[in-house]
């Protein structure tokens, strides 16, 4: 079967791989969709070469469709239609411990950790699968990771209803944490130099800045002086933190959603002044999960705007490229052997 693989040096390169039946407690899927993100794109640029075995199959934002179950598996069965939480967590560290598995001192990221969803077809343990909505079609159950991420964020800022809330960063996870945002009856600005992109987020009423026309003045204009109630850093700017701590409000949360690959400045004086709160926000947990696949299914996410190609598995390459040049928001990759 075909697989995409990270060779190292920026290369990705289509292999021939062994499929092999799943092991005790494994599901066998057949992959429909494999959604490309920015985190591909970091491993792409050799920031996470320590974590990856070369060749590495990428790929975590998924849909498919269960063949083949294993020993050991009871709850699933062929033709389930299923996500995949790409997190495999050890149960015995620290942070297990304390009921935060997602964020295992020994995590399993699947994708980067070890092989991921650009294959034909892909074998992962069963604690890992949602089924998905009867509802619900694959191509839009495959943006169920990144709207997970979002949602995680959002729980994780204490977003009530009615507040107001900055998003820096309008690519795709910062289009979907303002339409998750928005789902819970939040106030959303987008904050995002890139014209095109801003285009993208008013076509599905969301209301954008160009950081660069006094951002400070639109928030205070926005906010009558007061400041935001909550900053979702998505940029993983400098720039971008900057402006998260500056427009909140007394007592407001900046939400950390970006990865920092290199420590950033922080302005504690202002922290200290206006009694603000900094929360990191990493992955997701099954609720999140669970949360996307009801917002997907309820039309809260945009995703006819979000999916803005679809390529074949061979294809893949190609779409890394372009995402890299910034030509799309996102690209589902189609896995399905051809007929």
């Amino acid at each position: 079967m075909l697989a995409a693989c990270y060779e190292g040096d920026g290369q990705i390169a289509m292999r021939d791989v062994e499929r092999r039946p799943p092991g005790f407690g494994e599901v066998q899927l057949k992959v429909a969709y494999v959604g490309i993100c920015g985190t591909d794109l970091h491993v792409l640029d050799g920031d996470m070469d320590a974590r990856v075995t070369l060749p590495a199959i990428l790929g975590h934002e998924m849909s498919g469709t269960v063949t083949a179950v294993g020993d050991g598996v009871a709850d699933w069965a062929p033709g389930d239609e299923v996500v995949v939480v790409p997190l495999d967590w050890c149960g015995t560290c620290p942070a297990c411990l304390r009921g935060c598995a997602h964020i295992c001192y020994r995590l399993n990221f699947i994708g980067i950790d070890s092989p991921g969803a650009l294959q034909n077809y892909w074998n992962v343990p069963q604690r890992s699968l949602v089924r998905v909505p009867i509802d619900l079609g694959l191509k839009e159950a495959a943006l169920a990771e990144p709207t997970a991420v979002a949602a995680h964020d959002v729980r994780r800022s204490e977003l009530r209803a009615g507040q107001k809330a900055l998003v820096i960063g309008g690519g795709p996870i910062g289009l979907l944490i303002a339409s998750v945002a928005t789902a819970a009856g939040g106030e959303i600005l987008v904050s995002e130099p890139n014209s095109q992109r801003r285009q993208h987020m008013e076509s599905v009423g969301l209301r954008t800045v160009d950081p660069a026309d006094d951002l400070a003045s639109v928030i205070d204009d926005w906010t009558l002086g007061a400041g935001v109630d909550i900053s979702f850093e998505v940029s993983g700017s400098v720039a971008g933190v900057e402006a998260a701590v500056m427009s909140l409000a007394a007592r407001g949360r900046l939400t950390l959603v970006a990865i920092h690959s290199r420590p950033a400045p922080v302005d504690l004086f202002r922290f200290f002044w206006r009694e603000l709160t900094l929360v990191g926000a990493r992955v997701y947990e099954r609720a999140d999960f669970e949360e996307a696949l009801r917002l997907l299914g309820s039309g809260a996410i945009p995703t006819d705007a979000l999916i803005t190609d679809v390529v074949a598995l061979s294809e893949a390459p190609a779409a890394f490229e372009r995402l890299r040049a910034g030509q799309a928001m996102k690209v589902l990759v189609d896995c399905g052997v051809p007929a």
